[in-house]
């Protein structure tokens, strides 16, 4: 089978413009956190930060499995946010956030129920904007 020309080309580069977006995005959300978290204080940096964490989880599954449908995408992020929420509840991410800042950022320290329903706003922002970037691309 023949393919169109330039056909192939396109559709070979489609997963490292997905990736360089996704770069963008994860470098555009670090900086939106730590913006609300300089302009704003309690709820709306806690829990906007949140929103945000799962949004850049989704931007980096996104830089690792461009091909992975936004739903899919959004899906994951929200699924490994949870994931580290839960393990929260064991008790091994504050005993290793207590050695490593790294740790702290990443895995957090305390369970808060709440954060589950922020990380699914997350996702949800993240599959909208996702969803609306690959239909502009498309065109």
């Amino acid at each position: 089978m023949t393919a169109l020309p330039g056909t192939r080309d396109r559709t070979a580069a489609e997963p490292l413009r997905s990736r360089a977006a996704a770069a963008g995005a994860a470098v555009l959300t670090v900086g939106a956190g730590l913006g609300l978290r300089a302009v704003t204080e309690g709820s709306v940096a806690k829990y906007g930060g949140d929103a945000l964490y799962t949004v850049l989880i989704l931007a980096l599954v996104v830089l690792a499995a461009p091909r992975l449908t936004p739903r899919k995408a959004a899906a994951s992020a929200l699924a490994l946010s949870w994931a580290v929420e839960l393990l929260q509840l064991s008790g091994v991410p504050a005993e290793l956030s207590e050695r490593s800042l790294v740790a702290r950022l990443v895995l957090g320290s305390t369970f808060n129920a709440p954060d589950l329903f922020w990380y699914a706003v997350g996702a949800g922002a993240g599959w909208l904007v996702h969803t609306a970037l690959r239909r502009c691309r498309r065109r």
